[in-house]
């Protein structure tokens, strides 16, 4: 089961929208694509946790390795030496989309939790207005080093293709969370009468990111 992904050095973030919605009976949480574990060290700033970290690049394992008390400097795959039914999170926060095959990743992910543990996976959505005005627009797909037309993405992902995707994998998803909205920009005229005109076809639309929040299927 191959689930590689290979991505740049991004800043190191600590993704404090994140943070608020892991649980606090979280104990034993798994980061896959943990960079350089800003995220891990921040939750353990406020709480007793223990947080195990996958990264494939050197430098930013490295780094991770002073702050997480376990990182696996490698691709997250079936080899790695990380205990099987033993976390009560894994997290995905904006990795699932550099990897080959996803629904392997969260096969592999499910194996990894205990029973009644939870996956959270933070994922670029493809229809954020600004995206969807370049194409229409500009008509083009240009990529870029960062952002939802990230260079390194190898998946894109609408809201509902991600819950699709959880649920071929036989998750249940609890919760579709839209993070970071980014649309009301005083020169967009045009865009803001869209939105105000079609509320429920421009929703999705608000937001740059998903969190989607899934529990296995017993």
């Amino acid at each position: 089961m191959s689930v590689t992904f290979e991505r740049p050095e991004y800043a190191d973030a600590d993704r404090h929208t994140l943070l608020m919605y892991v649980s606090a009976s979280a104990q034993t949480i798994l980061d896959v694509g943990c960079s350089q574990g800003a995220f891990g060290s921040a939750l353990k700033q406020i709480r007793d946790v223990e947080i195990w970290g996958v990264e494939p690049g050197l430098q930013a394992a490295s780094v991770a390795k002073e702050r997480l008390d376990h990182v696996v400097n490698d691709i997250f795959h079936e080899r790695n030496t990380i205990p099987d039914s033993y976390f009560d999170l894994v997290t995905f926060n904006d990795s699932l989309e550099h990897m080959e095959d996803p629904a392997a990743a969260l096969t592999l992910a499910k194996r990894k939790l205990r029973k009644g543990g939870r996956v959270h996976c933070c994922i670029p959505n493809m229809r954020h207005v600004d995206n969807l005005e370049h194409l229409l627009l500009e008509r083009d797909w240009r990529y870029e080093d960062f952002g939802i037309r990230d260079r390194t993405h190898l998946r894109f992902f609408t809201e509902k293709s991600i819950v699709r995707l959880f649920n071929h994998t036989e998750f249940r998803v609890s919760s579709l969370i839209g993070i970071n909205e980014d649309w009301w920009h005083e020169e967009k005229r045009l865009r803001r009468l869209l939105f105000k005109l079609f509320p429920e076809l421009t929703r999705d639309m608000r937001y740059i990111q998903f969190l989607v929040i899934a529990e296995p299927i017993d």
